[in-house]
Parts: structure tokens; C-alpha cells; sequence
């Protein structure tokens, strides 16, 4: 405590002795009429101010350009990853729907003489046809995924009734 008593008057003292050096000098003349000729006075126009303004716009044109350019192909990877993962579904439950089919075939090879089976079979190909053009389309995996529960559903009902 004693401490922060001969700090605050330490401080004090400092400050009254800085204030004391303080004196307030008035220019030998006034300034003022030399600073409102330079604002008024024409600036000089400088022609290869003019000149490096358009190369600098000109930079910064072909910087943009190229930033752009180099971060284009990030900007795409993102797309290829999903469109594998859209595919590789689209194959997986194609390879199950073809296992399952094969063993519904081989009970009753008979019940795929059905004009509706054969549409729903042109239909699933045609929605793989459509996948192979437009990998990332998650649409198609969905109509894909519903054509093959119906015509195996149609498939077993056909078996059983």
C-alpha cells in the first residue's frame, strides 16, 4: 500500500513538471495565405500518372483474370466426387436388382412374359442411359431405384398370383 502511495505521488509530480514545460509558441507569420495558394493553384496534369493508371487497371484485369482461372479447377473437383457416388449406387443396385431377378427367374421362368415387366425393363435401362450422361443427377438414381422395386414387386406378385 505504501507503494502505490509514492507511485500516485510520483505521478502526480511528473505531471505538474510536464505541464510546466509546456509554452505555446505563435508562428513568426501566418501561415494560412501560402497554404490557400497550393490548394488553389491548377495541379499540373502529368501524363504518365494517365498512362500507369491504365496499365495498373490493365493488372489488375489480367490478375483477376488469372486468379480465376487457376481457381476454376477447385471450384469443379467437388462435382466429379459426388457424380462417382451417384454412379457407383446406380451400379451397386443394379448389380442387387439383377441378383435378385436371376432368382426370381429361376423359380418361375414363365413370369417375365408380361408386356409391363418388359416396359419397366426398357424404362430402368433408359434412366441408366440417363445417368451415364448426367453422373450427378440424384433424380435419376431415385427413379431408378423406384422402377426396380415396382417390377420386382410386379415380378413376385406374378410368382404368387
Amino acid at each position: 500500500m505504501n507503494e502505490e502511495i509514492q507511485d500516485h505521488e510520483f505521478d502526480e509530480r511528473l505531471r505538474w513538471q510536464l505541464r510546466a514545460l509546456r509554452t505555446d509558441v505563435p508562428p513568426a507569420n501566418d501561415l494560412w495565405p501560402g497554404i490557400a495558394a497550393r490548394l488553389e493553384a491548377p495541379r499540373p496534369r502529368v501524363a504518365h500518372r494517365r498512362a500507369f493508371a491504365w496499365l495498373a487497371a490493365a493488372a489488375a484485369v489480367v490478375m483477376a483474370f488469372g486468379i480465376g482461372w487457376q481457381l476454376r479447377p477447385l471450384a469443379q473437383a467437388p462435382a466429379p466426387i459426388a457424380a462417382s457416388l451417384v454412379q457407383r449406387e446406380a451400379e451397386s443396385m443394379t448389380r442387387d436388382y439383377d441378383a435378385a431377378m436371376r432368382r426370381l427367374q429361376a423359380a418361375a421362368p414363365a413370369a417375365n412374359n408380361d408386356p409391363v415387366l418388359h416396359e419397366l425393363d426398357r424404362s430402368a435401362g433408359l434412366i441408366r442411359d440417363a445417368l451415364q450422361r448426367d453422373p450427378d443427377a440424384d433424380f435419376l438414381l431415385q427413379r431408378l431405384r423406384h422402377t426396380y422395386e415396382k417390377r420386382l414387386a410386379l415380378t413376385q406378385r406374378a410368382l404368387l398370383g
